[in-house]
């Protein structure tokens, strides 16, 4: 019950991960008075233990809103296979957390540099590592022997990301491991893909995905091209999270937790090269707050929550 501090703890942190760069705070529900440190973590198992991991991501559609101003034309990337890019993935995700009147706590996990080479294959891109960085000592120093880890995305036609590929490098400690998934996360569930129709400047289009955890969120990525210069696209996205049910099942059938509220919203500027297979710059940063009651007890959870994901080349 939520009248104890020692709250349920997630027994795989894989799921743990990816309900954080969905919005879900279950990393502050998972940890307990001994919240764990980066480099505590080495008991865990995130994905991607000595093999390659493919991470399915739920379908993404797109729907125009208003085309925009002539001229006009369908959005589509045409990088051609053997492209390469360079480019830098910076991730921060701050998390506070309070139950009843208890002094709110701090559960943020530390900031992640990514530098990375993209090298684009037929509808994916592949990816190589660089020196990765945190301003975390502890997890600075996990994300050593995370340098030329390989990762991937799998692409739609139309821009959307089908699947995450993950091959950390074997000597790479849990503790970065699990901090890589978290930033690639967020990055999938912050990005965007393009209508079917044509477009002009001024476009306006919305992405619908329903994004899982411990809640099932409808997420609602609305975009307008403000401007485009040959095959750079500068765009402009708000976001919106909205649970599908009033409930929140905890893992390993530890109970439910009514919602009694939840808003998740936020808003950025991406840079694309239709020519490219990432972002080439742009920050994304979505927040909001979320409360949930204990059924069985007068107990009250709240969370306050800000994820930022930005690229940079």
């Amino acid at each position: 019950m939520l009248s104890s501090p020692h709250l349920p703890r997630i027994a795989r942190p894989g799921a743990l991960l990816l309900a954080i760069a969905l919005g879900l705070s279950t990393f502050a529900v998972g940890c307990a008075d001994d919240a764990e440190s980066p480099a505590s973590t080495e008991g865990t198992e995130p994905l991607g233990i000595g093999k390659e991991v493919t991470v399915p991501i739920s379908v993404a559609a797109a729907a125009l809103v208003s085309p925009g101003a002539e001229p006009r034309a369908v959005l589509r990337p045409t990088f051609a296979p053997g492209t390469e890019q360079r480019v830098t993935l910076h991730t921060e995700h701050h998390i506070e957390q309070q139950i009843n009147d208890q002094p709110p706590r701090d559960f943020s996990t530390p900031a992640l540099t990514i530098p990375m080479t993209a090298l684009a294959g037929t509808g994916g891109v592949d990816l190589t590592l660089g020196e990765v960085t945190s301003p975390d000592p502890m997890l600075s120093e996990a994300l050593t022997a995370a340098g030329g880890s390989q990762a991937g995305l799998d692409f739609s036609d139309e821009g959307a990301i089908t699947a995450l590929r993950l091959a950390p490098d074997p000597d790479t400690p849990n503790a970065a491991r699990a901090a890589l998934e978290n930033a690639f996360y967020q990055a999938v569930y912050r990005s965007i893909m393009f209508p079917e129709e044509a477009v002009g400047e001024g476009a306006v289009w919305t992405v619908h995905q329903e994004v899982t955890g411990g809640v099932t969120l409808d997420q609602v990525t609305t975009a307008t091209l403000t401007k485009r210069e040959g095959d750079r696209l500068t765009i402009e996205l708000t976001v919106e999270q909205t649970p599908k049910s009033s409930s929140w099942a905890l893992p390993n059938d530890t109970g439910t937790l009514s919602i009694e509220d939840y808003l998740m919203e936020g808003n950025g500027t991406i840079t694309f090269d239709l020519g490219l297979p990432l972002p080439v710059a742009g920050s994304i940063t979505v927040g909001g707050h979320q409360v949930y009651r204990d059924p069985r007890s007068v107990s009250l959870l709240s969370q306050s929550i800000v994820t930022q994901v930005s690229w940079a080349e």
